[in-house]
């Protein structure tokens, strides 16, 4: 039994959401294999090569897989599949657009967000937006799985000592071609691998009044994120949004200022450590799952807990 991870990365850095489903495959058992697919990616496999409990990395390596056309990756993980029992993929964007091509290729049930492991066929996710667990069991000869990474402590980057293969790169699908990419820069860091997040909702009424969180996420070396009605609003941008349909995050803090709680919004952060929430309303359910709240008008309270740290 043999599990193949696909790391997620930039053709430069391996991102942490691979260590996160690293760990997901050891649980399983077996031997765990990571596949690196990507262009001039070699400085990524070898990073591949050095995560903890790794036993070998397959480079495939070709300009044709430079931009994670989904088309191409899902190609490439077919190519190796039938030497694996189990193909694991992070719950990311990234994932969760190949994940589902490579389980109907394949011909089985992919089994997505797991949180759990609890052999090698069976598995826990969430279902209702997180109010109910399902426990899954695959008699599928090949199990694809995405894993939701916040669920799983990531592995030591360090320690391992892989060996590295050289697979041999798919041909160009011709079915989708790159044009471009908007990256959103910052100085903050990664909303979903933040260790302290703060996230503003409706309540605070417009995107200029958004702009009160600043301070507060600096001195809290904070990445910003927002409700989905506050990004339906237009205060906040659509890659800050935390919730169901947004980036599901677990960090060490979590700060809720005017979010409510609605269940969508919840089901993304109720993970997180510890939860601090600001509304001015006592009955807001973001209270049910806070660890700390504070019922009181944010334009008031935000600026005094940002004097006071």
């Amino acid at each position: 039994m043999t599990t193949l991870v696909i790391a997620e990365h930039d053709n430069a850095q391996l991102k942490a959401a691979t260590l996160n489903t690293v760990a997901a495959a050891a649980r399983i058992g077996g031997d765990v294999h990571v596949l690196v697919a990507g262009a001039n990616a070699r400085a990524v496999a070898d990073a591949a090569a050095k995560i903890a409990g790794v036993s070998k990395v397959l480079l495939a390596d070709g300009a044709q897989l430079a931009d994670g056309l989904a088309e191409n990756l899902a190609a490439q993980v077919l190519a190796v599949a039938s030497s694996y029992s189990h193909i694991l993929f992070p719950a990311t964007a990234a994932g969760k657009n190949v994940a589902p091509r490579v389980a109907a290729k394949l011909d089985v049930a992919q089994i997505s967000d797991i949180i759990s492991v609890e052999s090698a066929d069976t598995f826990q996710r969430p279902i209702y937006a997180g109010n109910a667990i399902a426990t899954v069991q695959s008699a599928d000869p090949v199990k694809v799985i995405t894993v939701r990474t916040t669920a799983f402590d990531a592995v030591a980057a360090e320690g391992g000592s892989a060996a590295v293969e050289t697979a041999d790169a798919v041909a160009d699908s011709g079915k989708s071609s790159f044009v471009g990419r908007e990256v959103a820069k910052s100085d903050r860091p990664e909303l979903a691998g933040a260790r302290v997040v703060v996230s503003g909702g409706r309540g605070l009424g417009s995107a200029e009044n958004f702009k009160i969180l600043d301070p507060l996420a600096d001195k809290l070396g904070a990445a910003l994120g927002a409700s989905r009605a506050a990004v339906d609003a237009g205060y906040a941008p659509n890659d800050w949004q935390v919730g169901q349909t947004g980036k599901i995050v677990a960090p060490q803090l979590y700060v809720a200022i005017g979010i409510s709680g609605a269940i969508q919004h919840l089901a993304g952060m109720k993970d997180s450590k510890v939860i601090v929430a600001v509304n001015k309303d006592p009955e807001a359910p973001i209270f049910g799952v806070a660890d700390y709240g504070l019922v009181g008008d944010l334009f008031t309270v935000v600026p005094e807990l940002t004097s006071a740290l």
